[in-house]
């Protein structure tokens, strides 16, 4: 019998043995990842513990991106215990405001994230990085906080269920309507602890930003891990990341060493899976995800004109390049409805230089949005767009319970950036072609 992506990766971190689903492994990780709401807790926990030193500082990551630039004096003192632990421990991987962008999109720009590594973080949207081929997955602080003492973690490997997505696209369709059908088709319990695994020529079609969304939202059918077959797209992607360590002969050493290193790992053809299930994204439209669950999907044609009094376009979801980008093609020489406010926040500060030199920025400012710096503020209703009682968004971030942006009487509606754009601009949940 084959193995899957989830069970190969684990058996590459588990000493001496191959796992299969359903076993208990004591893993090595690759990665440690903490943010200004969850490190803190850990590294409470790691100085209860006696620990004195992290079993890797290079392996460390460390990003106060939740309520930064620091919202309170509350928030001020959350991340000052991270930059004191980061300095404290000499940590590599710790990015302070200025350098540091949404945990979820900063990581993988910077090359830190790799294909066949297994990697922790105390965000439950950790699982962005299966999009890249790794095994990552969210977990508690206190275990955050033993995998920096140890630099291993205990995990039940998970059964994996695959989705095959073939078909044509109709206009305006991307990665994000993509993972909204599928929350919508399966629950969001239903791959509770599960790997999920997307594949066939359709993901093999998707930018690898596309991909990155589709994984971000595992989590939200409950899943343990959202994974896709690392291909030249991600190795590509990782040479370009990577290109300043390869200039000279040293460069040139370092790029034999770096590519020998990712690993691409794909299911063997006789693995076992939990369940197949097939998709045709021909017959899907743009989507939309009603308040209060991320399955209550419908296509946005269907859905009646409801009023909106706030549009959020950014998050660890959609707020790379591509996304800014569809987003002003929309918006570009029109206005944003005068009763709503539209929010646009770059996901890192590469993407806000990036939206700046590419004229997105002067688009979106043209249009009456408003631009934040990278931040999870608004995603979570910590900062930036916190919505008041009885006020309603549209957003492309990726949860939308009750009271996620604020008010508990608020409204979340989750979509493309192409639907936010348009219903920016219309005052209404619309369809991108309504514009």
């Amino acid at each position: 019998m084959g193995y899957t992506i989830a069970e190969k990766i684990f058996s590459a971190h588990v000493k001496g043995k191959k796992v299969k689903a359903d076993e208990f492994v004591y893993a090595r990780v690759d990665l440690a990842l903490g943010n200004d709401i969850t490190a803190p807790i850990a590294i409470d926990q790691f100085k209860k513990i006696g620990s004195k030193k992290v079993f890797d500082r290079k392996k460390i990551v460390l990003v106060p991106d939740h309520f930064t630039p620091a919202k309170d004096i509350k928030s001020a003192e959350q991340a000052k215990v991270l930059r004191e632990f980061a300095a404290e421990h000499n940590i590599v991987h710790y990015y302070e405001v200025g350098r540091m962008g949404i945990e979820h999109a900063l990581l993988p720009e910077l090359g830190i994230i790799e294909p066949g590594k297994l990697i922790i973080g105390a965000d439950s949207h950790t699982c962005t990085y299966g999009a890249m081929g790794a095994f990552a997955t969210g977990v508690g602080s206190t275990d955050l906080a033993a995998a920096w003492a140890t630099g291993s973690s205990w995990f039940k490997v998970p059964k994996t269920i695959k989705f095959v997505y073939k078909g044509k696209f109709k206009k305006w369709v991307c990665g994000k309507d993509l993972i909204l059908y599928t929350i919508g088709k399966i629950g969001v319990d239903g791959a509770l602890y599960k790997a999920m695994e997307f594949s066939g020529a359709v993901i093999d079609s998707l930018s690898l930003d596309e991909r990155l969304t589709m994984s971000n939202m595992a989590i939200e059918a409950g899943g343990k891990a959202g994974l896709i077959a690392p291909d030249d797209k991600v190795f590509d992607y990782l040479k370009i990341v990577n290109a300043r360590k390869y200039k000279g002969k040293a460069g040139q050493k370092q790029f034999i060493s770096d590519v020998k290193r990712w690993k691409s790992f794909s299911s063997d053809a006789d693995a076992q899976y939990e369940e197949v299930i097939e998709i045709n994204v021909s017959e899907i439209e743009p989507q939309v995800a009603l308040p209060h669950l991320p399955s209550n999907t419908k296509a946005v044609s269907k859905v009646k004109k409801m009023r909106v009094d706030q549009v959020v376009i950014g998050s660890c979801t959609n707020g790379r390049i591509s996304d800014l980008r569809v987003a002003a093609k929309i918006l570009k020489g029109k206005k944003v409805h005068p009763k709503v406010r539209c929010i646009v926040f770059p996901a890192t500060q590469a993407i806000y230089l990036a939206a700046m030199k590419e004229g997105l920025l002067e688009i979106f400012i043209n249009a009456d949005a408003v631009v934040s710096t990278p931040t999870c503020g608004p995603c979570l209703g910590g900062h930036m767009g916190i919505l008041a009682a009885g006020e309603r968004a549209v957003a492309t971030t990726n949860r939308n319970f009750v009271g996620r942006m604020g008010h508990k009487d608020s409204e979340v509606i989750l979509s493309s950036p192409a639907v936010a754009a348009a219903t920016a601009i219309k005052g209404y949940l619309s369809h991108p072609d309504a514009v």
